[in-house]
């Protein structure tokens, strides 16, 4: 019997489906745990970059860090160069061009010579402003690259922006650099001890693997518009950190044995060579950023970042809790909802409500206030349900300039419905529904 290739397809996709989200693995004691988790999370994620977002995403960020590499650095030099030591910074730069080999050491001292040539005096107010705009707007896109793994639609205000971002391109190449301080002489009072000398040998080895993994942990909790808890940031952070050991060791093999590399592109072949290196870490950033989501979110292990596909129905009824919760909490006074709070109410994506809060923030029933929190747009007791309703109800018109030619009888149905909708609600308003139900 012959089978065609898209029943074909089916089965393969079939089998593959049982093997990772089957509980074969799983009967197999701990070990048998421990492999089904470590297959369903590298699916996953090799799911998601075969869709292409990442990938795109990580190449647009390698065109802004072009763009701002000596600026931001500028901007980071500059604070530690106040305080006497900036010399570490282009030690850590060494260390994170090590897989380009002699190359890396190249790149790395032509950057820090631009670096040093940089001053205020030299650029003035306006070169001066366009460095910080320049350094800022590669944190921003940085956020915008991880808002999208986390699925989340809202970004940080303006305010929250500029103030948040410079806090951490002022303190964090200082914490970098105070945290390797306070680390060197620990190490010396203790490699006095025999016993201890050679296990802090070993572990200097991994220090600087140690230090990527920390940095991609607090990256994974402060750059996400959302609450990422600490365990999900240090397990994406330790994934981050051994892919990009990985990646390293593979490409510096790489680099070693691409003699042809240099006939082929001549001069070309050192910057060729940093961009596909700077890539691979926009990559390897993003997929540990999406293992933290996914294990903050198991939930969306299997369907991925498949947008859920809601009837009508439910955007009625999402629409009329989403004014109900922020109608309560403008009530109270004492707290306020976000898109995070609202997503953890209704236990929904994020993602999914932000189509509903735009189309009632169009409607001017909601308004957002610079922290991003929601308020009712009007009086609670002028904001009539049916209007809420009628957000989602007309959300998604075709926009044709002509009306279709319904069939004998339909157009008078749906009008029928379109009353028995209205008589339902009547002239119930926001307020109305909040007295009745905390009456309850």
């Amino acid at each position: 019997m012959a089978v065609d290739g898209k029943t074909l397809s089916l089965s393969i996709e079939q089998r593959v489906d049982h093997i990772v989200w089957g509980d074969g693995l799983a009967r197999h004691g701990l070990a048998g745990r421990v492999a089904a988790t470590a297959l369903r999370y590298t699916f996953a994620v090799l799911r998601d970059l075969l869709s292409g977002q990442l990938t795109l995403r990580a190449m647009s960020l390698v065109y802004t860090t072009l763009l701002s590499i000596v600026p931001l650095l500028a901007f980071s030099f500059s604070v530690l160069k106040g305080f006497n030591v900036h010399e570490q910074l282009k030690e850590q730069m060494y260390v994170f061009l090590e897989p380009l080999g002699a190359r890396g050491v190249e790149i790395t001292d032509e950057i820090m010579k631009r670096v040093e040539d940089v001053n205020g005096g030299v650029l003035g107010g306006i070169g001066l402003a366009f460095f910080v705009y320049t350094a800022i707007s590669m944190v921003q896109k940085v956020e915008e690259a991880f808002n999208y793994v986390w699925s989340v639609s809202q970004p940080r205000s303006f305010a929250r922006r500029f103030s948040e971002y410079t806090v951490v391109l002022l303190v964090g190449p200082l914490a970098i650099v105070v945290a390797l301080g306070m680390i060197a002489p620990i190490e010396r009072e203790l490699s006095e001890f025999e016993t201890v000398r050679f296990a802090i040998e070993e572990t200097s080895k991994i220090m600087p693997y140690l230090i990527v993994s920390s940095v991609f942990a607090f990256l994974y909790v402060f750059m996400p518009n959302t609450r990422v808890t600490l365990r999900a940031a240090a397990i994406g952070g330790l994934a981050g950190g051994f892919l990009w050991a990985s990646v390293g060791v593979f490409f510096t093999q790489f680099i070693a044995n691409s003699a042809n590399q240099q006939a082929i592109y001549a001069g070309f072949a050192v910057a060729i060579a940093a961009l596909i290196w700077l890539y691979l870490n926009w990559i390897v950033l993003l997929i540990g950023a999406q293992v933290a989501y996914y294990v903050q979110n198991p939930a969306y292990l299997r369907i991925g970042r498949r947008e859920p596909r809601l009837s009508n129905a439910i955007r009625e009824r999402l629409a009329l809790n989403l004014m109900l919760l922020i109608g309560r909490a403008f009530r109270k006074g004492d707290e306020a909802e976000t898109i995070r709070s609202l997503a953890g109410s209704l236990r929904m994506p994020s993602v999914t409500l932000a189509p509903i809060l735009s189309g009632l923030e169009q409607a001017r029933l909601l308004s957002v206030t610079d922290a991003g929190h929601y308020v009712p747009g009007r009086d609670i007791n002028r904001i009539q349900l049916t209007d809420i309703l009628a957000v989602v109800r007309r959300a998604g018109e075709t926009g044709s300039l002509e009306e279709p030619s319904w069939s004998p009888g339909i157009a008078d149905l749906g009008e029928s419905l379109d009353v028995a909708v209205t008589e339902t609600v009547k002239d119930r308003t926001l307020a109305d529904l909040l007295d009745q139900l905390d009456t309850a």
